[in-house]
């Protein structure tokens, strides 16, 4: 059995009694559960029963990412609701559960109204319950996502200028992840320099390397669908060989700031294992920055899970209900901005080993190898 019909057989045992069918129309999940990759196509799944309906855009994609799967293919004159509805009346079940927190209200009620004597029934968040741990071949693709952003680092390191503009920085990050083997980026590249790093997830704007001696950049990649998520701090004037009294007393204060979050990010890492409260990990490293007198500049949750989508569960935050689980990969990202001067993040990807966890990310970050030039 591949993974995909493994997957689709644990859903299977995740189905509410009493209901026969599940329609998913989140992308996401239909990709999660066939490999197949395209958009406007829905999966109807049973304990005895795989169907993707899709349309002819897709026949020959279909074919080459999940040739064993049964399929409708509905006509050009058929909306994907109305294709639904009618393989829905063909199937003749009673009552089938709908991903509603994906699908809308509006196509909802079109549902209802063209096959009434279904029961619809809201059964979402199943698929998104498996995804959290993830499988082999889900943590090789994650590995390999990681080793893309890292080979784009290393040319965004390499071809920096004092000249270049953080728009222009992060537009060359999209081709460095692309040339690196990266199907694209896992979200926009974030590059702040120096007082813009304040803003955890700042818009690159026309501001220059130059104006200031560090720089926080914060990118990933998605390889073939799965994706990595990584933040480091560069002190642009070592890489460049600039030097200046202000500058260096910048560079005091970030250094200081700097190894707060590194302890801050380590306190985390350690204490991440199976059977962890998730806000827990959270509260141990609030606690630490507490008494560094920094925690109120910590102004996001610690972490998020990654995987098919750049946050998915489990999320270490005050609030999580999460408890980690051997097999979940997620980001470890604890940061302190002050507006006005400039912010510090330092982000890894960790996946939860048995006995604790495993740093899937390796580009530098402790303190003599990004000061001690």
């Amino acid at each position: 059995m591949d993974s995909f019909a493994l997957r689709r057989e644990k859903l299977i045992a995740l189905i509410p009694d009493g209901i026969e069918f599940l329609a998913l129309s989140n992308p996401v999940s239909v990709t999660y559960l066939t490999g197949f990759t395209g958009d406007s196509s829905w999966l109807l799944l049973s304990p005895h029963r795989a169907l993707l309906v899709s349309d002819g855009r897709y026949e020959v994609q279909i074919a080459e990412e999940c040739a064993s799967l049964e399929t409708h293919i509905r006509p050009p004159d058929r909306t994907i609701i109305t294709a639904i509805a009618e393989v829905i009346a063909k199937l003749k079940p009673g009552s089938v559960g709908l991903e509603g927190t994906h699908l809308t209200c509006a196509d909802a009620e079109r549902l209802g109204g063209l096959a009434k004597s279904v029961v619809w029934t809201n059964t979402g968040g199943l698929v998104e319950t498996l995804r959290r741990v993830k499988d082999a071949a889900e943590l090789a693709e994650i590995r390999a996502a990681v080793r893309m952003a890292e080979r784009a680092h290393a040319m965004f390191v390499a071809m920096l200028q004092a000249g270049d503009t953080e728009m222009e920085l992060a537009a060359a990050m999209d081709g460095y992840l692309r040339r690196a083997g990266a199907t694209g980026n896992s979200f926009p590249p974030i590059v702040a320099v120096g007082d813009r790093s304040a803003l955890p997830h700042g818009k690159p704007c026309d501001r220059r390397v130059e104006e200031s001696p560090f720089l926080l950049l914060d990118w990933g990649a998605t390889g073939r669908l799965y994706k990595s998520d990584i933040t480091r701090i560069l002190l642009t004037d070592h890489l460049l060989g600039a030097s200046g009294k202000p500058r260096g007393e910048i560079e005091s204060r970030l250094r200081k700031l700097y190894t707060v979050v590194l302890r801050a990010q380590e306190i985390a890492i350690a204490a991440i294992r199976p059977g962890v409260n998730a806000s827990d990990v959270d509260a141990a490293v609030r606690a630490y920055l507490e008494t560094e007198g920094v925690n109120d500049k910590f102004n996001h949750g610690l972490g998020h899970g990654i995987g098919l989508q750049i946050h998915e569960a489990p999320f270490m935050r005050a609030n999580s209900t999460d408890v980690l689980e051997a097999g979940m990969v997620m980001t470890v990202e604890p940061g302190i901005y002050f507006p006005g001067w400039g912010g510090i993040r330092i982000e890894d990807d960790v996946w939860v080993t048995p006995d604790g966890c495993e740093i899937l990310t390796s580009v530098p970050k402790s303190v003599d190898a990004v000061f001690g030039i």
